[in-house]
């Protein structure tokens, strides 16, 4: 077990900025301390949260190219929580533009710059794969935006060329892809995604009670979740044409829970609007119907208001510290375990008890993956 646990990310957006704000905000945390919440343990495979060191960050927007890490975690349009002003670490590590590819969807131009990206094409993009080589990560996470195929896929792919571990936090299916996998397999690189859940968030929430209609006999007959929120991922996902894997991903994510999964006219999971002044908060509007004995109609509805970006932070830092296992033990491919319990969109999917059991094993080394 080396000391570090080396990251890049690529995608320095609201994301990224609660993960390095948190690893900043619980560096002196033991494992003898209070739970850290969301987290599954302190210290996790012996690895602490301060183990874990940023060395490479890319993004395309001009506001956060060619700045501190630690300063352009707080670039506009970034517009979460700041709930660590000071961060003294990774001023050192300047965030390198990366190829723009679909990363960017057209119709942020129409937005003003302060809740929109922008891009400065004189900014030529750097050579990752040197980047990543020369920076020594072993990590790298990906935080593409929604509906971005080709840059997640050449993310994936550098990946690939370098070693690197792999954690895929976006809806753009490596990890739960037969192809993409096997190549990770193949190249003796371990891999855990696809597209994070968040601590208690509507996807989590939504499917946990899923489960509880179905768990008590009760036959679901319909079901929604609406999405509303002001971040620049809302604002992405304003065309739908970004939206497909996305919403692939949430609907599976509730569906595998169900013994009989509803038919597709029956279930409709996903973003809805941006509303620019709600910022980083994001409200989802859950109702599940269905009928109990008797025939009898039953309905529930739900109001979930979070924080964004914060609440997936403690889950990457369990993936980060997982892969980093893996690394260590020389596993290779898909790592089953935390993927199912930590993402949306698994290679297998699991009730969430099962998955964090599967987790714990991995941890003490009693199941492979």
């Amino acid at each position: 077990m080396t000391e570090k646990i080396k990251v890049a990310v690529a995608g320095i957006g609201n994301c990224a900025s609660s993960l390095i704000q948190g690893v900043e905000f619980y560096k002196n945390i033991k494992d003898g301390d209070k739970l850290v919440p969301g987290l599954m343990h302190n210290v996790l495979g012996g690895y602490k949260i301060s183990d874990i060191e940023f060395v490479a960050a890319f993004d395309v927007d001009k506001r956060k190219v060619g700045k501190p890490l630690n300063k352009a975690i707080f670039e506009k349009p970034n517009n979460t929580i700041v709930f660590q002003e000071e961060i003294p670490k990774w001023g050192d590590v300047i965030v390198q533009k990366g190829p723009v590819l679909d990363g960017v969807a057209d119709h942020m131009i129409e937005y003003p710059e302060d809740v929109s990206f922008r891009v400065d094409e004189t900014q030529k993009p750097v050579d990752v794969i040197k980047v990543l080589k020369e920076s020594g990560a072993e990590i790298l996470m990906n935080y593409m935006p929604v509906g971005s195929q080709k840059a997640t896929e050449y993310y994936a792919q550098a990946a690939l060329d370098t070693g690197c571990a792999f954690l895929n936090c976006m809806p753009v299916f490596i990890v739960s892809e037969p192809d993409w996998e096997k190549k990770f397999a193949e190249k003796g690189i371990p891999c855990a995604g696809d597209d994070i859940k968040a601590q208690i968030g509507a996807t989590i929430t939504h499917r946990t009670l899923a489960k509880l209609f179905d768990d008590r006999g009760v036959k679901i007959t319909g079901t929604y979740q609406l999405n509303v929120g002001g971040n620049t991922d809302f604002l992405n996902m304003a065309r739908h044409g970004r939206l497909k894997s996305k919403r692939i991903s949430k609907t599976e994510s509730v569906q595998s829970n169900l013994r009989v999964p509803l038919a597709a006219d029956r279930v409709h999971i996903g973003p809805s609007d941006y509303v620019p002044w709600m910022k980083d908060n994001k409200v989802c509007f859950c109702r599940i119907e269905g009928e109990k004995f008797g025939g009898i109609p039953t309905n529930i509805e739900l109001r979930l208001s979070v924080e964004d970006s914060p609440n997936s932070a403690g889950c990457t830092i369990d993936g980060i510290r997982c892969l980093k296992l893996a690394l260590d033990r020389g596993i290779a491919g898909k790592l089953e375990s935390i993927s199912a319990y930590i993402m949306k969109h698994p290679p297998h999917q699991y009730s969430d008890p099962i998955a964090r059991e599967m987790v714990e094993e991995y941890i003490k080394g009693a199941r492979e993956k």
